[in-house]
């Protein structure tokens, strides 16, 4: 299934990765609740829709919210014009399209790092039979984003945000005590080369060709006021399909419908808020499968293998995350395809591009959660009132 590359983690010389948490420096990682969705061979998924399912004008107004959502009074009048159809017809497919799955959510990005919030990828290692509630337990605290099944010794995977007022480490630490995890690995981001989720659904490609592109690290973080905190808290919201969404958001916020986009557009200025846009389920959507594809770098080629294999239009993801003598692998790229086929070859063409043959595909087999962070709702949740599981 996996070709040349094997779907297990390298292990430590005694034949099993070292057990407890592993500490990796804390640098900071820009991330991005459903039920749990397993997610099968492509051939059997019955989670997943066909391109045939979607017609033309579905096609463009998915590809239309998902990269250049218009900030303006009436948004859907505005797609409306694009795509060839009228303003209730975008509300009503985007209605059915959000009932089905296949549009998550419309809302702002944000940049965790800009926000002062502390996030990383980490790898925890349950036993089959305790799988599901630790993940469920996970997803129960607003910073966790991504939570995923893969392929391998460590089993699950999973994004975690944190204000700065936490410690992300002890934050993990308590989580994997909670959930009795046999083995943690932290994974921050050392180098990000390339954020830039899009799908082509006319197409049917992954065309991630522009991608968000962070400040240095050393640039100096902009002041997060309360009013951008409140501003922040009412944005990330998901949108309401009405022909004037944005006009309750401003009665929230106590301002005219186009301060509200002139403070976006202030934000987007500062690389606080990186878009406004939507999430396609990608399966959903007819992209079947997706890979972590993690790849072996010598340290003198982290910047140019990075940035190369950032070009990749199936890129999505690219980061330089730290290495463990269980873990070689210190470039992740994640791509999405319509096959396990098609993420294979998309392997290969890094590969060529790069010179480098050591890689591992890790798939996805189960989705626990995806979602958006929300930033500024800690009061929600208290990592001390959970109860470990049985």
């Amino acid at each position: 299934m996996l070709g040349a590359s094997t779907n297990s983690l390298t292990h430590s010389p005694g034949g099993e990765p070292a057990p407890g948490i592993a500490l990796a420096p804390a640098v900071a990682f820009a991330a991005s609740g459903a039920l749990a969705t397993r997610i099968a061979p492509a051939d059997k998924q019955a989670n997943t829709m066909t391109f045939d399912e979607f017609d033309a004008i579905d096609r463009k107004i998915m590809n239309q919210v998902q990269s250049a959502f218009p900030l303006v009074a009436e948004p859907f009048r505005e797609i409306a014009s694009q795509v060839g159809t009228t303003e209730q017809d975008v509300i009503d497919r985007l209605v059915v399209l959000r009932s089905k799955n296949v549009v998550r959510q419309i809302g702002a990005i944000f940049d965790t790092r800009k926000l002062g919030y502390q996030s990383m990828l980490v790898a925890m290692r349950f036993p089959e039979d305790r799988l599901d509630k630790a993940a469920r337990l996970l997803n129960r605290h607003p910073g966790i984003s991504h939570n995923y099944e893969r392929d391998g010794y460590f089993n699950l995977w999973f994004t975690i945000a944190v204000p700065p007022s936490r410690s992300l480490e002890d934050e993990v630490e308590k989580l994997g005590l909670l959930t009795g995890a046999e083995s943690t690995r932290l994974l921050p981001t050392i180098r990000f080369f390339k954020i830039g989720v899009n799908f082509d659904m006319v197409t049917g490609k992954s065309a991630a060709n522009e991608a968000y592109v962070p400040d240095s690290p050393t640039t100096p973080a902009p002041t997060v006021t309360q009013d951008t905190i409140d501003y922040i808290r009412v944005m990330q919201d998901d949108l309401e399909l009405v022909p004037r969404p944005f006009d309750s958001m401003a009665e929230q916020l106590g301002m005219s419908v186009a301060r509200v986009f002139e403070i976006a557009a202030e934000l987007t200025e500062q690389k606080i808020m990186r878009r406004y846009s939507a999430v396609l389920h990608h399966r959903r959507a007819g992209f079947s499968s997706n890979a972590m594809i993690v790849w072996k770098v010598p340290e003198d080629r982290a910047q140019e293998v990075g940035d190369i294999m950032a070009q990749h239009p199936a890129v999505t993801h690219c980061y330089q995350r730290p290495t463990y003598d269980d873990w070689p692998y210190s470039h992740f790229t994640m791509v999405h395809g319509v096959s396990e086929e098609e993420c294979e070859q998309f392997g290969r063409e890094i590969a060529e591009a790069t010179g480098l043959e050591e890689r591992k595909l890790i798939y996805s087999r189960r989705e626990y959660k995806k979602t958006r962070v929300r930033y500024f709702v800690e009061d929600e949740f208290v990592i001390e009132e959970l109860q470990p599981i049985g």
